[in-house]
């Protein structure tokens, strides 16, 4: 197995690939000028990075998953994340990149807004696939990025490169958004999969062997990752899949209490929760009532 490459600084990313580094927190690669160019490779990320692929060169692995990493895709990587790649034989780097530290932005409102960019954690079988206008912006935020770096500094140079980030990750959440829209039919399919798989949670006592369901788990299942599971279903919905998740429970939950004569800590129990106090605060949260105030209004109903 290949080593695994600390990536923590932008210039480390660049000795890598033979390639210049202007700014010590932010650069622009451009990948068909590497002079380097190591066949397979391990980078655990310690900066934010998005590659956007020309041609096919390799495949890259992050997670369980392989993804053939083809032209006119974009794939991301935060902090933390590790990817394996391997180049293939007798192909040439294309590709350009954009990377950047974690201090860079700290002050600025990309740094207050950067997890609203839920992209960074999808799987690389998740990658934005562009259309040829979509990449041209795209390598149009990058020129303006490289043309600022090599800018004399100034004390409008760090607004400006942070802005044109900035810029850059809008437009891949918007081309996130039109993906969503061209993979309705199969964005549809998941939704219904996710239903059959919530309703096998409950019907078949997951709640007892596994606890209270979680996003993570039908993320698993559906072979996503959490946040791209969670853009999709809001997508499709309107809601996200925890909102999704708690609405069922609290279905469920009105059923045992207004149709059984269980008590509410067997409730509880049955549902997941640990503790019966737990299913009272979310109880009464949700319904406006506790659960033995909710069955006494609805034995009153009954009487009626």
């Amino acid at each position: 197995m290949n080593d695994i490459i600390h990536v923590d600084a932008v210039d480390k990313y660049n000795k890598l690939f033979g390639l210049e580094t202007l700014h010590p927190l932010v650069s622009v690669v451009d990948l068909s000028k590497a002079t380097m160019c190591p066949k397979h490779f391990t980078i655990n990320y310690g900066v934010y990075a998005l590659f956007l692929k020309n041609l096919k060169c390799g495949d890259i692995r992050y997670g369980r998953q392989v993804y053939d990493y083809q032209e006119g895709t974009v794939v991301s990587f935060a902090p933390g994340q590790v990817a394996e790649t391997e180049i293939l034989e007798g192909t040439k780097l294309s590709a350009h990149g954009l990377l950047f530290h974690p201090d860079f932005i700290r002050g600025t409102s990309l740094g207050q807004d950067i997890k609203t960019y839920s992209f960074f954690s999808y799987d690389s079988n998740e990658a934005l696939h562009l259309s040829d206008e979509e990449r041209t912006i795209l390598l149009d935020c990058l020129d303006k990025i490289e043309r600022e770096l090599t800018h004399p500094i100034d004390r409008l140079s760090k607004k400006l490169v942070a802005r044109y980030i900035q810029l850059f990750l809008d437009y891949c959440l918007r081309f996130y958004e039109r993906q969503f829209e061209t993979r309705a039919k199969a964005n549809r399919d998941v939704l219904t999969r996710f239903e059959s798989l919530l309703d096998d949670y409950f019907a078949n006592g997951k709640t007892q062997s596994e606890g209270l369901p979680t996003v993570k788990y039908f993320a698993d299942k559906i072979c996503l990752s959490p946040n791209y599971f969670g853009d999709l279903i809001k997508k499709e919905t309107g809601k996200t899949p925890q909102e999704y998740i708690q609405t069922r429970l609290i279905d469920q939950a009105k059923e045992l209490v207004a149709g059984t004569s269980k008590s509410f800590s067997e409730i509880a129990y049955e549902l997941g929760f640990q503790y019966s106090q737990h299913f009272n605060r979310v109880f009464k949260k949700n319904v406006g009532s506790t659960p033995s105030e909710y069955r006494r209004a609805q034995q009153v109903e009954m009487l009626r």
